[in-house]
């Protein structure tokens, strides 16, 4: 908010910083005038306190006009209120007796930082001087192709896994979608919320996203160890009885993780062998 040059700055890219925490200081020619002004002004105040005082005692004797009491009245309230702004300014452009502080609104960490000792800094900067991340909620930024866009909605939970941590699955939900396409890459962007216990998740991590998105359909499913793959066609063993099962060919919808949905072939409620099934498949046929 002000111009000056940099001193003091301590903090390095990564660390953690508390809110309201001094990140570096300004040494300011503008902070030295509103720090002048506010001085001033608490001194200008006591004058016109005491100017009016003295009026009001000489009006009560008869020795001063009632303009000259109205003319004092007035010239303490424009001080008071020159004293507010003042103060007022001092208050948003955060000083102490060595200068300009630069605070951090949040606790995070330190994410980017253009600032070092002895920089010159221009009030109209437009670049951050720090920026800082808090991390306990992180957002995972997905690209959605053209023909998955009516499978996705808002809410949808998601398993996410990454390089750094192979083993570990994060569970979120989609928390919004674009409502256009990237006219360079012909996709839609998500945004999915995710908690980071631990800060794990960082900044820039590449991640492989799995969506568990509603197609509109109502298929029976059966674990994808149930099935038998013989010449380009897939079989289950159905259960007739307590003594009773045969072999039946079934046409796969898709297969999601170990499950798999069944569009032809089955229907709810029908009992599959999920144990076996091969050697039973070769005897019954």
């Amino acid at each position: 908010m002000v111009s000056g040059v940099a001193e003091d700055v301590h903090v390095q890219l990564g660390d953690v910083v508390q809110k309201g925490q001094t990140l570096a200081i300004l040494k300011s020619a503008e902070m030295a005038a509103f720090t002048k002004d506010y001085i001033s002004s608490e001194a200008d105040v006591k004058s016109a306190k005491r100017t009016l005082e003295s009026t009001q005692d000489m009006y009560k004797s008869g020795l001063a006009s009632q303009k000259e009491l109205e003319q004092a009245q007035s010239d303490y309230q424009k001080a008071i209120a020159e004293g507010k702004r003042a103060s007022a300014v001092v208050g948003i452009n955060k000083s102490n007796g060595e200068g300009y502080q630069v605070k951090t609104p949040l606790t995070g960490f330190v994410v980017e930082k253009n600032l070092t000792d002895n920089t010159q800094v221009r009030a109209d900067n437009s670049q951050n001087l720090f920026t800082i991340a808090n991390l306990s909620t992180v957002y995972v930024l997905v690209n959605v192709y053209e023909s998955d866009i009516a499978k996705i909605q808002t809410g949808d939970p998601v398993k996410i896994t990454t390089l750094s941590y192979p083993d570990k699955v994060f569970d979120g939900k989609i928390d919004k979608i674009d409502n256009m396409l990237d006219p360079d890459n012909k996709v839609m962007h998500a945004r999915i919320k995710i908690e980071n216990p631990g800060n794990l998740l960082k900044p820039g991590m590449f991640a492989n996203v799995l969506i568990k998105a509603k197609s509109g359909e109502n298929l029976p499913e059966v674990s994808s160890n149930a099935l038998v793959f013989d010449n380009d066609k897939n079989y289950v063993i159905v259960v007739d009885g307590k003594a009773k099962v045969h072999i039946q060919a079934v046409g796969i919808a898709k297969t999601v993780e170990d499950r798999a949905y069944i569009r032809t072939g089955l229907k709810p409620g029908d009992r599959v062998i999920a144990s076996r099934q091969v050697y039973l498949y070769e005897s019954l046929k």
